[in-house]
């Protein structure tokens, strides 16, 4: 079949809206129509070829972005039984595979097969499903390819959701607000009367803030150097803002008489030495650090006080996907957003047509949105 999307053709160059061709899913696949995608900072990245690690090819097949979406079952290839025609989905660019070592743990998020996101090619058995109208290849990003009217994704990297739930707002359940909440809750090990302090207060940001809040933390300290984040994370849960993270050492220690931070999640767009370095002196005893945002593959050059970090018992961690597991979990945000404990429909902050992509991409890069949203038209 024919479908649209919005293709990167190289590293660097603007979206383009383009016809492209796509086959019926094979086995363990599914086709889906997208009813809406989430713009993620990491989109950019992949199309800047800012997470390639180090070594690897410089050329990569043109590729259709996005990763954190919602749509419609319009076809199911052979094998797959856990899903019809008609189910209503999110995207989850961990694939599941059920099976491995990490599954079968409980760590879900380290799944084998979804460790693989990055490499083009379907994970069910490495050959492409969306093509040029010249025959080329198409990748699709995160194993996913949101940007697209239609697309071809293994089952694993779906989660059914209820069909009562609105589908734009329910994109966030795909990337964003896992992430986020997961951060506060899951690896941040956040409780009742914690203090947390969330630097980078865009939509991962927004969404541990919203975590923290739900899990009883009293104090919530949101650090971001835009005025209008600042305000958005007020209203979400924020008690106390700062601008920037050094700014915050000051307010963190009066608020709990010299104790700092229960809990640091760091997550701006791209996370700096100097980002660690200050989350660190921000968190306290036996407190943890949690690295949330992206930053370049590779070596980061970075100053620690090593002795601080052992003597003070702290605990510097990263995160994929929040800790969270996708197959019980969105399912579980869903049911807190049906409650009106998460709020969704205000973290999205504009709505745009696929063929606005460039100028949503530029509001983002800009600071505007906590999320914005390709909606497709279909809910």
């Amino acid at each position: 079949m024919r479908s649209r999307a919005a293709i990167v053709r190289q590293a660097g160059d603007a979206w383009s809206i383009e016809d492209f061709e796509l086959d019926p899913p094979r086995t363990g696949e599914v086709l889906i129509q997208m009813a809406a995608a989430g713009l993620c900072h990491s989109d950019d990245h992949i199309r800047n070829n800012f997470m390639a690690p180090p070594g690897a090819p410089k050329t990569r097949p043109p590729t259709i972005g996005g990763h954190e979406g919602s749509g419609v079952v319009v076809e199911v290839g052979p094998g797959v039984t856990a899903l019809a025609q008609g189910d209503h989905v999110v995207t989850s660019f961990v694939a599941v595979c059920g099976h491995c070592r990490w599954c079968s743990s409980g760590m879900e998020y380290l799944c084998d097969k979804g460790a693989g996101v990055l490499v083009p090619g379907m994970p069910t058995d490495g050959t492409f499903r969306h093509h040029t109208l010249d025959g080329a290849d198409l990748g699709h990003t995160s194993k996913i390819g949101a940007f697209a009217e239609h697309t071809v994704v293994a089952a694993d990297s779906l989660v059914k959701i209820d069909p009562d739930i609105p589908m734009v707002p329910a994109a966030l359940l795909s990337c964003a607000v896992p992430t986020g909440y997961g951060s506060a809750v899951h690896r941040g090990n956040v409780r009742g009367g914690d203090t947390v302090v969330v630097i980078g207060a865009g939509g991962i940001g927004t969404a541990a803030i919203q975590g923290a809040r739900i899990n009883g933390a009293t104090t919530i300290v949101a650090v971001d150097p835009l005025e209008n984040k600042r305000k958005s994370a007020s209203d979400f849960g924020a008690t106390h803002t700062a601008v920037w993270a050094a700014d915050a050492t000051d307010l963190v220690r009066d608020l709990t008489r010299g104790v700092m931070a229960d809990c640091v999640v760091v997550s701006p767009s791209d996370i700096t030495g100097d980002d660690v370095r200050d989350a660190l002196a921000l968190t306290r005893k036996g407190g943890t650090c949690v690295l949330t945002g992206m930053a370049p593959a590779g070596p980061l050059p970075m100053h620690l006080d090593i002795q601080d970090l052992v003597l003070m018992n702290k605990t510097l961690c990263g995160t994929v996907f929040g800790s969270c597991n996708p197959r019980s979990e969105i399912p579980m945000l869903a049911s807190m957003y049906t409650a009106g404990q998460l709020h969704l429909d205000e973290m999205i902050t504009r709505r745009y047509r696929l063929d606005e992509i460039n100028t949503a991409f530029d509001d983002l890069l800009r600071g505007e949105l906590v999320r914005g949203v390709i909606d497709f038209g279909i809910a």
